[in-house]
């Protein structure tokens, strides 16, 4: 935004980032001879701040203050750091206040350290700046002081209540920025209509800006301060990379907007709303329930902050340069925090984003975010490359990927392991294949773009359609499908955007943007999660594949549309191979272990009295066939009854059952899929090395004999070659791309968790079809805080007397603090999360759906294990023809998913080579 005013900026200009005029010691001269602070009219009854006083030199004896009031009593200490080179005037000046304060706490037992204050310097600077450091200790009740409220008389705005706040010299002192309203105050905005209709009554302070290229949203509902720092300075990090390139140029911060929305007064996660408040973008006491008589819809806080938080809660401010052409480690922000009064799930903060924000904005790119997700420093970079690069480009994602920890030391856990080989098999294979085809089905919510001309119309329209579906106040019998295809309301977005009539727009993937997310370390959390995936991905697939024929009716070219009719095909074959999932896998397990004994009984004679292959074609239990020799039969037997049990087991505690209330045995369950894929994965070992062993016994002295060879052992060839392709593709993909490395660390734990997958996260998503919702429940209730009321004063303005706290910043510091210190004790505390029921309707349909699923998979492994039906179906000595088809078709699918991926590499390879350029 514009330093010299907040509320106008006619031709863009304004003082640089790397101007030394833009410093604050000299940010008067900015002002033009009319300048008139904006905030005068609003806030008239603030004080003023007078400026710190002197400060005396380190070394240097104490002042006098008075002490405490024998009355007073000694509170808890702190460990309070500052800086002495660099830092804050008015914190060195407390220093001194408090040093004799300090020694009257020797008795006190509990220390906690404050963050760090001060400037980073950066370049060259680094290390070669003397700080002097001083450590004293602080009570408590000199610290963190309650909070002071004071009456004010306050002129509504349109009859609407808007306020400045001034942040105080305690914050002031710190930043570089100090010139204008949007640095020094923040403003507070009680938003009394829907989100539709804001851009009609409110402004925003940033819609002076001439243009808008990156509106940045971040969502929450109630993440903790940990996850909320990780995203927060992962996205300030990227806007001074903006800075940095040559694209963008070092103004880039002020073509930016963040707009943080979080769901919900009630769920917001104290601790988060305590570090937006050291960011200046919240404080409590402000937000009002009501203005003259309308309810408050939302809070809107405003402020380009100049702070920066880690996850452990240390500051850092932004800070003038050391040199000419240098970006300060810590950029301004333009930043809106959005807090909805009451929770209406994420679609409904996304509509105060799109429907609200963004149509005051009119932003050419919008960035999608979910707290808890870190971006890489380049990602906003190549996201908006990729708009730029191809006007065609409607939306478009970077590589998702799971955070492992130092040292990868997540991958200890198997769940997270399972998740991070999926991850990278779709960022290496699904995803570069959909972004060859135009067509990507799901541009993650975690971390997405779109351009926001493109979702104007249908787009938004279908999009904001799932949340009247999902509304607490359905009236009459809905539609149960269409609700469970708005779980993955994303899909549909995609897929209308794509389809969009008369447009030719595309889905971009962006390997070069890389996000961490947060995946679930436990297995109950993980089922949760996929309940909501598999179900709303299945019915988003299968309105996708219903409506194939709007790919006619949209403005691709015929080389467009053949690629978009071809991945149609491919996802209506993933389709099918998702609904026989079960049959499918267990027959696998069938034919594999498909063992008989040499029991006279269960065997045929031919003619001449010579024992042959049993009836339904099984393996004989010998040595050289069988690696469990002599116990094949049982060991068949056991695996099938195991099997059995374990899926039935997992029906029936599906239904009804939350998954942490049975996640031991839900455990238990995994560990059963988990011993017979041991099993099986043996069995397969032995086979092939059997193989290899007779190969060798042949003399087979050239090329083609070895060949021919192969090509005669059915066996070996439908096992062995099969399964080698398929992971040979993995691996050659993952070293085109230079990530190979989750084929060595987590391919065993995913191939032990497949069975699982299908059988036991798969079985309680169908199982609780009827369940809708997001694990998250609406709160009706509203808020506790102060109502607005206005009388007319005798100028013929409204306004409202209202009591305001007392901005002080200090406080902030000292919560943060507090949290520091809670932190590193390990004492702090769990939000719960509370699940919502669902109607009898939504339980029929469950039940219908269950019923056609469960018959038409039991039909399916029924003929194909029927001992008629495999006597007829199979060869003697000869591996059974479907599980040759299910190993085959894995072979197929996987080299469509490999060509689409080498196709894909080599744009970006291209891509690649022309962005470092640029920058």
């Amino acid at each position: 935004m514009h330093e010299n005013n907040d509320t106008a900026r006619p031709d863009g200009s304004g003082s640089s980032i790397d101007s030394d005029s833009s410093r604050p010691d000299s940010s008067a001269a900015l002002l033009p001879p009319t300048y008139r602070d904006p905030v005068a009219s609003l806030t008239p009854a603030f004080p003023q701040y007078p400026p710190p006083p002197p400060v005396p030199p380190l070394g240097a004896p104490p002042p006098v203050v008075p002490l405490m009031s024998p009355q007073s009593q000694p509170g808890p200490l702190y460990n309070y750091e500052t800086f002495g080179a660099g830092g804050s005037s008015s914190f060195q000046s407390q220093l001194t206040l408090v040093m004799q304060l300090g020694q009257l706490q020797q008795q006190a037992q509990q220390t906690i350290a404050l963050p760090t204050i001060g400037r980073r310097k950066t370049g060259a600077a680094v290390g070669q700046t003397l700080r002097a450091r001083a450590t004293v200790k602080i009570p408590l009740n000199t610290l963190r002081t309650p909070t002071v409220f004071e009456r004010r008389e306050v002129t509504l705005t349109d009859g609407e209540f808007v306020i400045d706040i001034p942040l105080g010299p305690d914050y002031l002192s710190n930043v570089m920025f100090t010139n204008a309203s949007e640095f020094t105050h923040m403003r507070y905005t009680a938003v009394t209509t829907k989100p539709d209709e804001f851009s009609a009554v409110y402004t925003l302070r940033t819609q002076s800006i001439p243009k808008v290229r990156l509106a940045v949203v971040c969502t929450m509902y109630n993440e903790d301060d940990d996850l909320f720092c990780k995203s927060m300075s992962a996205v300030m990090d990227n806007i001074r990379y903006l800075c940095k390139s040559k694209s963008w140029g070092p103004d880039a911060w002020k073509e930016i907007v963040v707009v943080i929305v979080s769901d919900g007064v009630k769920p917001c996660n104290p601790q988060t709303l305590n570090v937006l408040a050291a960011m200046g973008l919240y404080m409590e006491g402000v937000p009002r329930a009501s203005v003259n008589g309308s309810p408050v819809e939302a809070h809107l806080f405003e402020l380009t902050t100049q702070v920066r938080i880690d996850r452990d809660l240390s500051l850092e401010f932004s800070a003038p340069r050391e040199k000419s052409g240098q970006i300060p480690y810590v950029v301004p922000m333009q930043t809106i925090f959005l807090l909805k009064e009451k929770n209406a799930k994420k679609i409904n903060s996304h509509r105060w984003f799109f429907n609200g924000i963004c149509k005051a904005l009119q932003p050419e790119v919008c960035i999608l975010i979910d707290i808890g997700t870190k971006p890489t420093k380049q990602s906003f970079y190549h996201l908006y490359r990729a708009f730029a690069r191809n006007p065609n480009v409607a939306g478009a994602c970077g590589e998702i990927a799971a955070e492992l920890g130092p040292f990868w030391k997540n991958l200890l856990n198997p769940f997270v392991a399972v998740q991070n080989f999926e991850y990278k098999l779709s960022n290496i294979l699904d995803k570069p294949l959909e972004s060859v085809c135009g067509y990507i089905t799901v541009l993650p919510g975690a971390f997405s773009a779109y351009r926001y001309e493109a979702l104007q119309g249908k787009p938004l329209e279908m999009y904001f359609r799932g949340e009247v579906l999902h509304s607490d106040h359905v009236i009459g019998k809905p539609n149960v499908s269409e609700s469970n295809m708005y779980l993955a309301e994303d899909r549909i977005l995609c897929f209308e955007l794509v389809m969009k009539a008369d447009h030719r727009y595309i889905l971009k993937y962006v390997k070069s943007a890389k996000a961490e997310t947060d995946v679930p370390t436990e297995f109950h959390d993980l089922i949760k999660q996929r309940r909501r995936w598999f179900n709303g991905s299945f019915f988003a697939s299968v309105y996708a594949v219903q409506n194939f024929y709007r790919i006619f009716t949209s403005g691709h070219y015929f080389f467009g549309q053949c690629l978009l009719l071809i991945e149609t095909l491919y996802n209506s074959i993933n389709l099918v191979y998702a609904w026989f999932s079960i049959a499918s896998m267990y027959c696998t397990y069938f034919f594999m272990f498909n063992i008989a004994s040499q029991t006279a009984s269960q065997y045929c004679y031919n003619a001449t009295g010579t024992i042959q292959s049993p009836y339904n074609n099984a393996i004989v239990d010998s040595r050289e066939s069988d690696p469990f020799y002599p116990y094949g039969d049982e060991v068949s037997i056991a695996i099938r009854g195991l099997y059995i049990s374990a899926f039935v087991t997992t029906v029936v505690i599906s239904l009804g059952n939350k998954p942490e209330t049975i996640k031991q045995l839900l455990l238990m369950i995994a560990a059963v899929y988990a011993t017979v894929t041991v099993l099986f994965l043996v069995l397969i070992f032995w086979i092939v090395v059997e193989d290899f062993k007779n190969l060798f016994k042949q003399d087979l002295t050239s090329l083609p004999q070895i060949w021919s060879s192969i090509a005669g052992n059915s066996n070996f060839l439908n096992l062995a070659l099969s399964l080698l392709c398929t992971y040979v593709m993995y691996i050659i993909s993952g070293l085109l791309y230079l990530d190979p490395w989750h084929a060595f660390t987590c391919l065993i734990q995913y191939l032990l968790m497949v069975p699982s997958f299908t059988n036991i996260l798969m079985v309680y998503a169908f199982c609780n079809i009827h369940d809708i919702s997001w694990g998250t429940k609406g709160q009706d209730a509203g808020s506790n805080a102060p109502i607005v009321q206005s009388n007319k004063n005798e100028h013929g303005k409204q306004v409202a007397t209202t009591d305001l706290p007392k901005p002080e910043y200090a406080n902030e510091l000292a919560k943060l603090a507090a949290m520091r210190q809670a932190k590193e004790s390990g004492k702090s505390e769990p939000v719960k999360r509370v699940s919502k029921t669902s109607e009898d309707h939504f339980r029929s349909y469950r039940t219908y759906v269950l019923t056609w699923w469960f018959l038409s998979n039991f039909l399916l492994a029924y003929l194909l294990t029927n001992d008629t039906v495999m006597h007829h179906m199979t060869t003697a000595g000869q591996a059974n023809p479907f599980l040759v088809f299910l190993l085959w078709s894995v072979v197929v699918l996987t080299g469509v998913r490999f060509v689409g991926s080498f196709v894909f590499w080599l744009q970006w390879v291209v891509e690649r080579s022309v962005d470092g350029v640029l920058r």
